[in-house]
């Protein structure tokens, strides 16, 4: 029996785990950034799809973004890279899987505030579990394709 593309479970669980890291560096930079919003009411005044909404929507993103690549590069670093390969390889083949997942995490905290800027800390599960799936399917394509993984 010939098996598919798909269903190598040695490379699913190993760009799972690949998945998983950059959740993780992702989460801390907009879950950071969606916090400080609710706590310090930094939003609460801005008109919903104002350029200023626009503007603060786009923060948690890129600092979910800059979180996952200082996450994946120190991880690359102990994996006996040096910073600038490190750096490059943290940029160059997980960018698009962290961007598919802060979008959807974003999307996702949305939906849970009905378009306000803030942390919906009933969501928290739910935007972890789509981050994850999002980009999984892409990453163990990466993976499986071109023998490429972030770490």
């Amino acid at each position: 029996m010939k098996l598919g593309f798909w269903s190598c479970k040695h490379t699913w669980k190993r760009s799972g785990n690949n998945t998983k890291w950059c959740l993780i560096g992702c989460a801390i930079g907009e879950f950071g950034t969606l916090a400080y919003y609710s706590y310090f009411g930094i939003t609460s005044d801005v008109l919903m799809y104002s350029g200023m909404w626009y503007f603060f929507a786009a923060l948690p993103i890129i600092n979910g973004l800059i979180t996952s690549v200082l996450l994946e590069t120190i991880i690359l670093i102990k994996a006996d890279f040096d910073f600038t390969n490190a750096l490059k390889t943290a940029l160059g083949m997980s960018f698009i899987s962290m961007l598919m997942m802060e979008i959807a995490m974003e999307v996702t905290d949305l939906l849970f505030t009905g378009g306000q800027l803030g942390m919906n800390y009933y969501a928290i599960p739910l935007m972890l579990l789509v981050g994850f799936l999002t980009p999984w399917p892409y990453n163990y394509w990466r993976l499986k394709k071109y023998g490429q993984a972030c770490h």
